[in-house]
């Protein structure tokens, strides 16, 4: 299992180590600390650490541990990997794990920590306050973090706008041979079916799925990305892609992906029904967590105002915390309805929205 093991410290201090298999120890003393609060205080002068196993691999994401640590003195100790790996090491490693806080993106993948019972219930007012309920567990195993829009992309010369309304009319035959889309396998799509189920049953879902098959311009391949370039060179009309993938070409420094952007655009789907598919990237505190305290504090600091806008300008995300100001790339998107669904039934869904794209085809 390959993973990616970094600790990060408040200023001035000296990098722990880290052994194979080991989280890092930080020394007595070796953090510099900023304590605000009485709670912040006792952590820090406990050696307070947060050991945080993410799924997320946006270097970005440093500044928001630098900033945790900066403000409580509070270390942490980041292992990143894959979601399914981090799931399995966590439950490998049982009541001796020393894993705090497992953050993943979409709400699908937190379902899967959720059912493997890893994850304990959180009550705190700022959470609660600060993170919409539609994009928290009902019971406090998890909050969103960031948001992401799962957009259509289509190709400005090829595809007049008026032409474009929602997710179901991407079903329609006049897309036939039109449209492309990563696989079933992606947990992504997974979520987005999951949606239409809820808001449609299983008997429209699954013939949507059909006419989603039928209107493949190519079988599905790679991620949202070489959705985006095919239909900028014209393999596909349409795509459906989360929003910062578009964001991410049309800020590039290689003008190939540039250009990519600069010919395709962004629709944001079902704006006169219920809105646009929207999921989370989002965190829980693990059921064996050591540092239980540190942890919640931690997932705390993340909806802050400082925290939030780092997560708006370092991925080219929607913050769930309101008022915090958008990336301005972002912002030019435009305002747009959401889907006011609870991520929750993303994952709740997920084995049926399996069934479904399996049966359609959906390789």
């Amino acid at each position: 299992m390959k993973m990616t093991r970094r600790v990060f410290m408040g200023a001035g201090a000296a990098m722990a180590a880290v052994a194979a298999g080991q989280l890092g120890r930080t020394a007595p003393g070796q953090a510099q600390i900023a304590p605000r609060g009485d709670r912040s205080t006792r952590l820090a002068q406990a050696g307070g650490v947060v050991n945080l196993y993410s799924a997320r691999h946006y270097d970005t994401d440093n500044d928001l541990y630098q900033s945790f640590t900066n403000r409580t003195g509070v270390q942490v100790n980041l292992v990143e990997a894959e979601a399914d790996q981090l799931i399995e090491r966590i439950k490998s490693e049982g009541a001796n794990s020393p894993a705090d806080v497992f953050i993943t993106v979409d709400a699908g993948r937190l379902w899967r920590a959720e059912e493997e019972g890893i994850l304990q219930p959180v009550s705190s007012s700022v959470l609660e306050q600060a993170v919409p309920e539609n994009l928290r567990h009902p019971e406090g195993l998890w909050f969103g973090l960031s948001k992401r829009a799962r957009v259509i992309v289509y190709n400005k010369s090829r595809v007049n706008p008026a032409e474009l309304s929602s997710y179901e009319d991407l079903a329609d035959e006049k897309w036939r041979g039109r449209l492309l889309v990563r696989s079933s396998s992606n947990v992504y799509n997974q979520s987005l079916v999951g949606a239409l189920l809820e808001a449609h049953g299983p008997q429209f879902t699954e013939e949507w799925a059909r006419g989603i098959v039928a209107n493949f311009a190519r079988p599905p391949e790679g991620g949202d990305t070489p959705q985006i370039q095919a239909v900028a060179a014209g393999v596909g009309d349409v795509a459906i892609s989360n929003h910062y993938y578009y964001l991410r070409l049309l800020n590039s420094e290689n003008p190939e992906e540039r250009e990519a952007a600069e010919q395709t655009a962004i629709f944001f789907p079902n704006q006169r029904d219920r809105g646009t598919h929207v999921n989370i990237s989002g965190g829980g505190v693990l059921a064996n967590s050591p540092n239980r305290e540190a942890a919640i504090q931690f997932l705390e600091h993340l909806v802050s105002p400082e925290a939030q806008a780092i997560f708006a300008k370092g991925n080219s995300e929607y913050p769930v915390l309101q008022g915090v100001e958008l990336d301005p790339v972002v912002a030019a998107l435009g305002e747009f309805r959401e889907d006011s669904i609870n991520a929750s039934v993303f994952g709740r869904n997920n084995p049926e929205a399996l069934q479904i794209m399996d049966r359609a085809g959906w390789a």
